[in-house]
């Protein structure tokens, strides 16, 4: 069951579409005579929507000279937003009717997961669902959908989200990587060496060294270093040779195999965090959001990530 803020929508601010029909054809085509042969109504009936229009809305949307209607100056801002509004209406009659399952999907994601895990995956939920058009836009922070045209996100962290539904997708499994320029494998555990290290930073996991130090047995707090808003930009710095960060493994998989990087401390570990396909409560049943959950989890259960 849809659910709608109806005290944001004032009903006299809402007529009947019969009416703002009557009022759309009149202005566009500029007499009551063809608008009525038009719309298959007679001509009392159009100029009686008009009027009816007009005291609703409190406003005179055409001056009268005997015979003939001429819109006022806030009767031509109206009918440039009502047609608008009765074409999006007749296009997604349109839309539904010929592609019921398709549509539009706006979705936020991470930079770094966007690029190097949904993208090369992408193909497949094309090619299960031609009708949908996925358009992506890159967000790092949570932010309010109401406020953003976004159907979904996908997100890491916590199932914290405010004000929307969500789907765990994974946990993550993080590496601390340095380049063969400051660091040779036999350091490469050396816990004592990897602390004196020019140590990277992720903007929006400040913890991340403390918290793999933590899980290697040091209490470090307060880790300094250079930060960086986004994974790649931060691992194009550490095969420079500019420090050691610590990353999602699989963003560095074929550097550490081709010998650009190193993994450092030994095994790789998990993170406090998972990902997780957030969408608001306007998106519940919106078709290509459907179709994207069903695809996602399918994807990862194959993967045998989850």
């Amino acid at each position: 069951m849809l659910k709608w803020n109806e005290a944001s929508l004032p009903r006299r601010f809402l007529p009947p579409f019969v009416w703002l029909a009557s009022f759309e054809a009149v202005a566009r085509r500029g007499s009551v005579t063809e608008a009525a042969h038009e719309l298959n109504l007679t001509q009392g009936a159009v100029s009686r929507h008009i009027q009816k229009l007009e005291q609703q809305i409190g406003v005179q949307l055409f001056e009268r000279d005997k015979q003939r209607l001429h819109l006022t100056g806030a009767g031509k801002s109206y009918a440039e937003e009502v047609h608008q509004g009765i074409s999006l209406i007749t296009n997604a009659g349109v839309k539904l009717r010929t592609n019921p399952n398709g549509g539009a999907l706006n979705l936020a994601v991470l930079p770094a997961f966007g690029t190097h895990w949904l993208a090369p995956r992408l193909a497949d939920f094309i090619a299960q669902y031609p009708g949908v058009t996925v358009n992506f836009s890159t967000r790092t922070r949570p932010f309010d959908f109401s406020n953003e045209n976004f159907h979904a996100a996908i997100h890491f962290g916590l199932d914290d989200w405010p004000n929307a539904n969500s789907l765990r997708l994974m946990e993550e499994e993080v590496v601390a990587i340095a380049a063969p320029l400051i660091v040779d494998s036999r350091a490469a555990d050396n816990l004592k060496e990897i602390q004196k290290m020019p140590l990277l930073h992720l903007q929006t996991r400040p913890n991340a060294w403390s918290r793999w130090f933590a899980q290697h047995g040091l209490d470090i707090d307060n880790v300094m270093g250079i930060q960086f808003d986004q994974f790649a930009t931060m691992i194009q710095a550490v095969v420079s040779g500019l420090g050691a960060a610590i990353v999602p493994k699989y963003l560095v998989e074929n550097e550490l195999k081709q010998g650009k990087l190193i993994g450092l401390g030994g095994s790789a570990t998990s993170v406090i965090g998972s990902y997780f396909l957030v969408w608001p409560e306007r998106s519940t049943h919106h078709p290509p959001v459907l179709a994207f959950q069903k695809w996602i989890k399918s994807i990862i259960a194959e993967s045998a990530i989850i």
